[in-house]
């Protein structure tokens, strides 16, 4: 990748580069050490993706600062925070907190898809984290297993908001480029409309899925092909799912008017993986949730109900096999 740089550099004289710990399409993440504050961080070197025109080159620093300015309005365990945003060479470098994790997609890959508890514990702290970025007026609009980070006692975290739109800004999007990764994208913006924070959750249920059946529900082999399934399919939801049913249905509903907002999700998912009494984080509700008020309140209550129903069931037939 043109304009990488390699271990060992120094950047403004403070981050000495240690060694890479990730790529992707918008340049290279490095452990690094904070000369200053005697710290481990991570430093996100920004380079242009191959086949970026010139006018994507030139938008590319204000896009890396905005990146900057959208994760450091955050303070939530479930997102990276940010720690500073320098330029050197012409090229913006994102200083961040180093989380010692495999990324979502990793652990997948190399461990297998995971149960449907730890699934649940780990969509609850991610649905938190949208709801914060949602109530601050942020949109994340990338989010997949590979921009999931799993830390210990499986602490999710959410990276990369490198295509993030703050309510109120200009979108710095490339024109003709569609922002996101395809099997994880809305069926509205594929269509054509605006980013909502209910694109976000639909991201949500599609990573949740893979999490506990190994591979996105709408994978194909070609792109468009991709698409079209998002737009025409439903999603499999395999039988063994179970708790996690009535929650996969609700995110992934093609209309984003009628899809599960963040704070029933994050209740429902805590139920099933037994923190029901975990405090959520987030102030107040995620904007998209208020649209929708009443009939996904009652509706989220009657899922949960029924989730309880569920688990007081199986709780039943253990005790009476016992």
């Amino acid at each position: 990748m043109p304009g990488v740089s390699g271990a060992g550099r120094t950047v403004v004289g403070r981050y000495r580069l240690v060694e890479e710990v990730g790529r992707g399409g918008m340049g290279v993440v490095w452990r690094a050490r904070d000369f200053v504050l005697e710290r481990d961080v991570a430093v996100k070197e920004i380079v242009a993706p191959p086949g970026m025109d010139e006018d994507g080159r030139l938008v590319l620093p204000r896009r890396a600062i905005r990146e900057a300015r959208s994760a450091a309005r955050l303070s939530h365990p479930g997102v990276v925070t940010v720690f500073d945003v320098v330029e050197e060479d012409g090229r913006p470098w994102v200083v961040m907190e180093l989380v010692p994790a495999r990324s979502l997609r990793e652990v997948i890959s190399q461990d297998g898809p995971l149960a449907v508890e730890r699934a649940a514990r780990i969509g609850a702290r991610l649905a938190g984290a949208l709801g914060a970025a949602h109530a601050a007026g942020i949109l994340h609009r990338d989010v997949k297993p590979g921009n999931v980070l799993l830390a210990r006692d499986d602490r999710a975290v959410l990276t990369d908001f490198g295509i993030a739109v703050i309510e109120g800004d200009a979108s710095l999007t490339q024109t003709g480029m569609l922002p996101g990764s395809p099997a994880y994208i809305a069926p509205e913006r594929i269509q054509g409309e605006p980013a909502v924070p209910a694109s976000d959750l639909w991201a949500l249920g599609v990573t949740l899925l893979a999490t506990v059946t190994g591979r996105a529900p709408f994978q194909r082999d070609d792109p468009v092909a991709v698409l079209g399934a998002v737009l025409n399919e439903e999603p499999f939801v395999p039988p063994d799912a179970g708790p996690l049913r009535p929650v996969l249905e609700g995110l992934l509903v093609k209309d984003p008017a009628r899809r599960m907002p963040a704070d029933v999700a994050e209740r429902l998912l805590l139920a099933i993986a037994g923190d029901e009494s975990t405090t959520m984080t987030r102030p107040g509700l995620a904007p998209a949730a208020h649209s929708r008020g009443f009939s996904w309140r009652l509706g989220g209550m009657l899922a949960y109900a029924g989730v309880a129903l569920l688990l007081a069931g199986a709780a039943l037939v253990l005790l009476s096999m016992g």
